[in-house]
């Protein structure tokens, strides 16, 4: 009796006896508010919070794991330092960030469509993810800094590609890449420092 109500209803205002029918899909809709498309609306913000912690955990975690494995080097602690060098721990930190600030401008450039319109942006955004992953092996790990230094260009590189190609889809994902170029300056002077020591 309620369906029969819902698709029969009439406005006062309507005229010459028109009457508006609403199908059934859009009363289902309905939430007890009587919004349509709430409840619709609801599922689509929770897939892309799904989305979005599995884009910022991603390389987050990786770098986690990087760090567990790789991150302590007794020749770091003892290298002489100017001041303006960064405890290991910080390094660590800046480390951190940047891989959360690169899955998150690559959740923004992937929500907009943007590694369908422009592949080369994930296959940079990847490319930047494994040299930052491999930082720490090659150099920490492996002692191999000239190899180091050579992967900190590339890294940068991939960081200014990302943050060009990112920016043409959405300028804050662009700009959010910005603070990772900082940190991949700094990576290739820890590195510099660690070959001539």
């Amino acid at each position: 009796m309620a369906s029969q109500e819902l698709k029969h209803r009439t406005k006062p205002e309507e005229q010459e006896g028109e009457t508006k029918e609403i199908d059934a899909s859009s009363a289902a809709d309905m939430n007890n508010s009587g919004k349509p498309g709430r409840q619709k609306k609801r599922a689509m913000a929770s897939r892309g919070l799904r989305s979005l912690v599995l884009a910022v955990s991603f390389p987050t975690l990786l770098t986690i794991m990087d760090i567990y494995l790789f991150g302590s080097s007794n020749r770091y602690r003892n290298t002489e330092k100017p001041f303006y060098f960064p405890p290991l721990w910080a390094l660590h930190s800046a480390c951190l960030a940047a891989a959360f600030l690169s899955g998150l401008s690559a959740w923004l450039v992937w929500a907009e469509g943007g590694f369908h319109k422009q592949p080369n942006a994930l296959l940079l955004y990847l490319g930047q993810l494994g040299l930052s992953l491999g930082w720490y092996p090659i150099v920490f790990g492996a002692g191999a800094t000239r190899v180091g230094l050579v992967m900190c260009t590339a890294l940068f590189g991939a960081m200014v590609g990302c943050c060009r190609m990112f920016r043409v889809v959405n300028p804050i994902a662009g700009d959010l890449v910005k603070p990772c170029l900082i940190w991949a300056l700094l990576l290739s002077i820890v590195n510099l420092r660690l070959v001539y020591h």
